[in-house]
């Protein structure tokens, strides 16, 4: 069953709730989809389309679209969007890269709201040759000065705003939210309800984990965005995950709607391409008791830790529900592992896409957070390649053994050049020791 999140919790109980649930929550709770996983070999390269169909006997499967050089396709994907100015939410029309598009015209909701002391954040984080229009727009242009000194000038900027971003704050532009048309529709909202959701604010606000940020609409009281970081020993670590929130007229005798930004993959068995979350908290999945959505005492800080324990766990092939007892033991421990290899691969792909187009608001934490990160995540590229096993610890010198697949070795080789260019691009240094000869 879930483990309840008491409010009155602070910060570091809450990380550790999330740890706890990890051990004691089976994933299987939280599944909504019934196929069968089937260890595959057939890695496509760092730029090509991954996806996981169903087929008639419900087993995923790994296509390769593309033979070309990885290193060439990614310049190429990276000259397109730099020649491309795309309004705030318009995602790339690379295959890939697909999501529903948002629509951009929408009624704001204008109910009375509590006085807050947050600033909301009007000036983007980009130069002033920036395209203002795009928040992909911010990448290209962060280490555009010249000079040693300006570059670090530049650097310490990356820094401090990183530092300095805040894990709630209240913003105004809702223009791409993936729910931007849903809602009241200019009706004046109960007070109930706009009481529910300042309750919801004020505990975010108050318990939020330090890897989950959020940001809500001072105009539009039910939308809410959500970054989450993959937590460390999964195939999810030093990821972002990007989730849009609808907080419907219902609220909360329903549960918020949430939608997931997949890019176009399929990650997670409860992450689907089409943006879809499956959570027994959102009752998109079975459950019993606190497992499902109590309109008295759920919270959207239990939705928000839930996905980030519950579905981006260590072990996501057991998200499946029946998985347990289906594939017990060595069998089910070898096709974990072998599932775990491909989600990293997707998860690498989301880097890039999160980078590319970093969600708006979140710019700053975006930049920050793979600056940060860049050769942590570079450096168990590397590991992984000399056999260490996904989600393991790496700590200096690592034991070398014969884990993992020779297709998934050469899958993240193929991903290491991609990812190198890509961290240089946001600000991070040094990143070029880590490239590999394809």
């Amino acid at each position: 069953m879930e483990v309840e999140i008491d409010i009155k919790d602070t910060d570091d109980s809450i990380a550790n709730k999330t740890t706890h649930d990890q051990d004691v929550v089976k994933p299987a709770n939280v599944s909504d989809h019934g196929d069968e996983n089937e260890e595959e070999e057939d890695f496509d390269d760092d730029d090509g389309m991954v996806e996981f169909d169903d087929d008639e006997d419900g087993d995923y499967y790994m296509s390769e679209n593309s033979k070309e050089d990885d290193e060439a396709h990614y310049l190429s994907m990276q000259a397109q969007f730099d020649n491309v100015d795309l309004p705030p939410g318009v995602e790339a029309s690379f295959s890939w890269l697909s999501d529903p598009q948002p629509v951009t015209s929408a009624k704001p909701i204008n109910p009375p709201v509590e006085t807050h002391d947050h600033e909301i954040p009007n000036i983007p984080f980009c130069t002033s040759n920036d395209v203002a229009s795009s928040s992909s727009s911010v990448l290209p242009n962060v280490i555009s000065t010249s000079g040693a000194e300006n570059e670090d000038k530049t650097k310490d900027e990356v820094k401090q705003k990183f530092e300095n971003f805040k894990s709630f704050d209240i913003v105004d532009d809702f223009s791409d939210h993936h729910f931007n048309n849903a809602g009241f529709q200019g009706q004046q909202p109960p007070k109930t309800w706009t009481k529910k959701i300042q309750d919801e604010w004020k505990i975010l606000e108050k318990d939020l984990p330090d890897t989950i940020f959020v940001r809500v609409y001072e105009s539009r009281m039910d939308l809410l965005r959500a970054v989450i970081v993959g937590p460390a020993g999964t195939p999810y670590h030093d990821g972002l995950f990007v989730f849009d929130v609808h907080f419907p007229p219902t609220y909360p005798d329903t549960p918020p709607m949430v939608y997931y930004y997949s890019g176009g993959l399929r990650l997670n068995p409860n992450l689907y391409d089409d943006g879809k979350v499956c959570l027994s908290l959102l009752n998109t999945w079975t459950g019993h008791g606190s497992e499902k959505w109590m309109p008295n005492n759920s919270t959207m800080l239990q939705v928000l830790v839930s996905i980030q324990a519950l579905i981006l766990n260590d072990k996501p092939f057991f998200n499946e529900p029946g998985y347990d007892d289906m594939y017990p033991g060595v069998a089910g421990d070898e096709k974990s592992k072998s599932y775990n290899e491909d989600m990293f691969i997707l998860s690498l792909k989301t880097m890039i896409y999160t980078l590319r187009r970093p969600p708006k608001y979140f710019e700053e934490l975006v930049v920050g957070h793979f600056c940060s990160r860049a050769h942590v995540i570079l450096s168990a590229c590397r590991a992984y390649m000399d056999g260490v096993e996904v989600g393991s610890t790496i700590d200096g010198e690592h034991p070398v053994d014969k884990s993992g697949s020779k297709a998934f070795k050469a899958a993240v080789g193929r991903m290491i050049n991609g990812l190198v260019s890509s961290f240089s691009r946001s600000g991070a240094t040094d990143c070029d020791q880590y490239r590999v000869e394809n």
